[in-house]
């Protein structure tokens, strides 16, 4: 079961969790982006929100999808989303444009400026992330 910070009301995995403890607003983070990166992102969270136990949390850069640990990040740049998951081997096809060895796990990032670049790998590749951690 969840736990909600009282100070910032970001859903925790448990109260000792540590996190960026501050209100942000999600809308704050798409001002002056383009509309197509909105679009982009409510499809993802669309698909990805509804997981089981998966908690949504929003930083002053960022938005984290936790499972158990954080296993996918977006971050709203200026024309592309930047789309963070964790993988057990190293991804080296496209879109992905780095894949580099963490803590027994491979991060790898791609970056996405419009709907048409989500694919079904895409989001197997995040489910895999999910299951990962």
């Amino acid at each position: 079961m969840p736990y909600t910070c009282p100070k910032c009301d970001r859903e925790l995995t448990s109260e000792s969790q540590r996190h960026y403890c501050a209100r942000v607003n999600l809308n704050d983070l798409f001002k002056g982006k383009p509309d197509e990166l909105i679009l982009l992102f409510d499809k993802l969270l669309a698909e990805v929100a509804e997981w089981p136990e998966v908690l949504v949390g929003v930083t002053p850069n960022c938005i984290t999808f936790v499972h158990r640990q954080t296993f996918f990040v977006i971050r709203p740049m200026q024309k592309v989303l930047d789309l963070k998951f964790y993988s057990a081997a190293k991804i080296d096809e496209p879109p992905v444009i780095k894949s580099i060895a963490t803590a027994g796990r491979f991060q790898n990032n791609i970056r996405l400026s419009h709907t048409g670049e989500l694919k079904p790998q895409l989001f197997s590749w995040i489910r895999g992330s999910y299951e990962l951690l």
